[in-house]
C-alpha cells in the first residue's frame, strides 16, 4: 500500500470525524443535546438551496452578456468579491432566520456554538463524503482501462486527471482536512455574531457577520488564484486565530454564571440529591390577651 492510499483516505475521513468530535465535545462540555447541532446542519443545507442556484444564475447572466463583465485584469478580484458576498448573504441570512423562527430558545453562548458546529460540521461531512467517493473512484480507475469508461475524446483528459491525483505530494493530499480544521472556528464565530442580533437587539451584528464571511471567502478565492493552495491555508490559519478570538470575546460574564447554575442543578438531579427547599410559613406575632372574666364575658357580643 502506498502512502497516498492512506493520506487520500485519511483526508476524507478526518473531514467527517472532526465535526463529529467537535459536536461530542460541545455536547458534553456544555451539557447540551444534539438538537441544535442538527438544526445548524439543516440551516446550512437550506442556505445552499438558494445559494447554489443563485451562483449558477449569476454565472449565466455574465457569460451570456446580460450583465456586463469586468475587465480581465479585475476579473479575479470581482469574482472573489461577488462569491464572498453571495456566501455571506445566503449563509448568514439563513442563520438569522433560524434564530428568529426556528431555534427561538437558543440565546446563550453555548447554544450559539452548538448551532455553529452543526452548520460548519455538515459542510465538512458532505465534503468529506465527496472526497471519499473520489478516492474510491480513483482506486478503481487506477486498475482499469479508462478507454472502456470514457470516449476517445475524453480519454486523455481522464488519464491526466488520474495521473495528477496519484502524483501529488502526500502532504498536499491532506489539505482538505486542514482547511476544514481552519474553517470550523469561523462557523462558530459567525453563529455567535448573528446571535448578538437577538441578545443585544442590534441588527448591525448581522451585517458584521455577512461582511466577515464575505471577507474570508473573498480572500480565499483571490489568494488561490494568485498564490496557490499553501499560502491560502496560511491565510486561513490566521483567520482561524481571529475567529477563536471572536468566540471568546463574545462570551459574556453572565454566561458563566448561568451555565454553572445549570450544571449544579443537573448534577444534583442526576445524583438524586436535589430537593425542594423547606419553606417555613411566617406566622404573625399575636398580642397578649387579658383572660379576665370580664373580658371573656364581653367577647360573646363580638360578631
Amino acid at each position: 500500500m502506498k502512502i497516498l492510499d492512506i493520506t487520500h483516505f485519511l483526508n476524507g475521513l478526518l473531514m467527517i470525524l472532526m465535526p463529529v468530535g467537535l459536536g461530542i465535545f460541545l455536547s458534553r462540555k456544555l451539557r447540551l443535546g444534539w438538537r441544535l447541532f442538527w438544526i445548524g446542519a439543516a440551516t446550512f443545507v437550506l442556505s445552499q438551496v438558494g445559494h447554489i442556484p443563485f451562483n449558477y444564475g449569476l454565472t449565466y447572466l455574465f457569460s451570456a452578456g446580460i450583465l456586463p463583465s469586468p475587465p480581465k485584469a479585475w476579473q479575479l478580484a470581482f469574482n472573489a468579491l461577488v462569491l464572498g458576498l453571495s456566501a455571506g448573504v445566503w449563509e448568514e441570512g439563513a442563520r438569522y432566520a433560524t434564530y428568529r423562527w426556528w431555534a427561538k430558545e437558543a440565546r446563550s453562548w453555548g447554544e450559539g456554538l452548538m448551532l455553529g458546529a452543526g452548520h460548519g460540521g455538515i459542510e465538512a461531512i458532505i465534503l468529506g463524503l465527496l472526497v471519499l467517493l473520489t478516492f474510491i473512484n480513483m482506486v478503481v480507475a487506477q486498475g482499469m482501462d479508462l478507454g472502456n469508461l470514457v470516449s476517445a475524446e475524453q480519454l486523455s483528459a481522464a488519464q491526466a486527471q488520474v495521473q495528477a491525483y496519484w502524483s501529488v505530494p502526500w502532504y498536499a493530499s491532506l489539505l482538505g482536512a486542514l482547511e476544514r480544521a481552519f474553517t470550523l472556528p469561523f462557523h462558530l464565530a459567525a453563529s455567535l455574531l448573528v446571535l448578538q442580533v437577538f441578545v443585544r437587539r442590534q441588527m448591525r451584528w448581522l451585517w458584521l457577520a455577512v461582511g466577515w464571511h464575505a471577507l474570508l471567502d473573498g480572500v480565499a478565492v483571490y489568494a488561490s488564484g494568485i498564490w496557490g493552495a499553501y499560502l491560502v491555508e496560511a491565510l486561513l490559519a490566521g483567520f482561524a486565530l481571529a475567529n477563536l478570538g471572536i468566540i471568546f470575546a463574545l462570551r459574556r460574564p453572565d454566561d458563566d454564571e448561568i451555565e454553572t447554575r445549570l450544571l449544579n442543578v443537573s448534577d444534583e438531579v442526576g445524583s438524586g440529591e436535589f430537593s425542594r427547599p423547606e419553606i417555613t410559613p411566617a406566622i404573625p406575632e399575636l398580642p397578649d390577651v387579658d383572660e379576665s372574666a370580664a373580658n371573656l364575658d364581653d367577647s360573646r357580643y363580638i360578631q
